[in-house]
């Protein structure tokens, strides 16, 4: 008689799980999109201060993120390790929901923008980038059995907790868009906003 291990099934996110992260990454690409996309040319290259990024860095410095946590899910969360057992999952997406989208702390970003697309081609890839991770929502079996370190979380929980688990980098991803869809409205309140 042969003796075989088998795994385990992978588990899927529940309903409401699915629900809420469908929901967040619908509202946050609407937030985006609805902020960017009647800018004029001038409205979009416009930097308040030679430091600060314009509103065509800030959408291509969110595309950058997208697709790093895009990849990230693809190439290593299913070899990744299972999330700390104490660690309460529910607990930190709430963190990544409520803490990353806030402008109240400021981090230098890793992923500096380039300001090389232009704004029809940024959000056409912007959107295509957020269909991917609401598929990736849909049908990826074990977004909650593997986790990935994520110096975001440990900087917004000042290293109370240093891994995401697959559903919270996509809700991460999310959270990041509204952080910056924020940063985009504070160019558009600069008073030397273009007209």
């Amino acid at each position: 008689m042969t003796n075989t291990l088998s795994t385990p099934p992978l588990v899927r996110l529940t309903s409401a799980e699915l629900s809420l992260g469908q929901l967040f990454l619908e509202q946050t690409r609407d937030g985006l999109t609805g902020s960017a996309r009647m800018l004029t040319p001038a409205q979009w290259t416009f930097k308040p201060r030679p430091e600060r990024w314009s509103i065509g860095e800030i959408v291509e410095h969110v595309i950058a993120v997208q697709e790093r946590v895009i990849g990230m899910i693809r190439q290593h969360l299913a070899s990744a390790p299972p999330p700390p057992s104490e660690q309460d999952h529910e607990l930190v997406d709430g963190i990544v929901i409520h803490q990353i989208p806030s402008r109240l702390s400021k981090f230098p970003s890793p992923l500096p923008s380039t300001a090389e697309l232009g704004k029809e081609e940024a959000l056409r890839r912007y959107a295509d980038n957020c269909s991917a991770l609401s598929e990736m929502l849909a049908s990826t079996p074990g977004l909650r059995e593997h986790a990935l370190d994520s110096p975001p979380l440990k900087a917004i929980s000042k290293g109370a907790y240093s891994v995401m688990d697959g559903y919270q980098w996509i809700l991460a991803a999310a959270a990041h868009t509204e952080r910056h869809t924020k940063q985009i409205l504070e160019v558009i309140a600069d008073d030397s906003f273009p007209t």
